[in-house]
């Protein structure tokens, strides 16, 4: 897997990374939208540290992906109960001797 370097810009601020090339477009747009909900927050709530937004950035978007976690375990669940019951309509109706035995 090829390494690059990539700057990003996020609050006017420069980081530098070394990243699998396959991965750049994903850190750039991640590092865009992190830019773009830092200047909304500031926007919000006034002159705030850097440091504020950021944490306020990082806090409301990983409180989003918990919540989208639960959201997809709790499908997942539900999908191996419907899963569970169409195979045991399946077995029952392909095999009604073995099930009456």
């Amino acid at each position: 897997m090829e390494n690059v370097s990539v700057t990003v810009k996020i609050l006017e601020r420069d980081y530098k990374l070394s990243i699998a090339a396959s991965d750049e477009t994903f850190l750039r747009n991640a590092a865009a939208f992190i830019d773009a909900q830092a200047r909304i927050f500031k926007k919000q709530y006034g002159q705030r540290d850097n440091q504020d937004l950021l944490a306020m950035v990082a806090l409301t978007q990983v409180t989003e992906l918990i919540k989208l976690n639960d959201s997809l375990k709790y499908k997942d669940t539900e999908l191996i109960e419907k899963l569970t019951e169409i195979d045991s309509l399946l077995e029952q109706n392909l095999h009604p001797t073995r099930n009456s035995l």
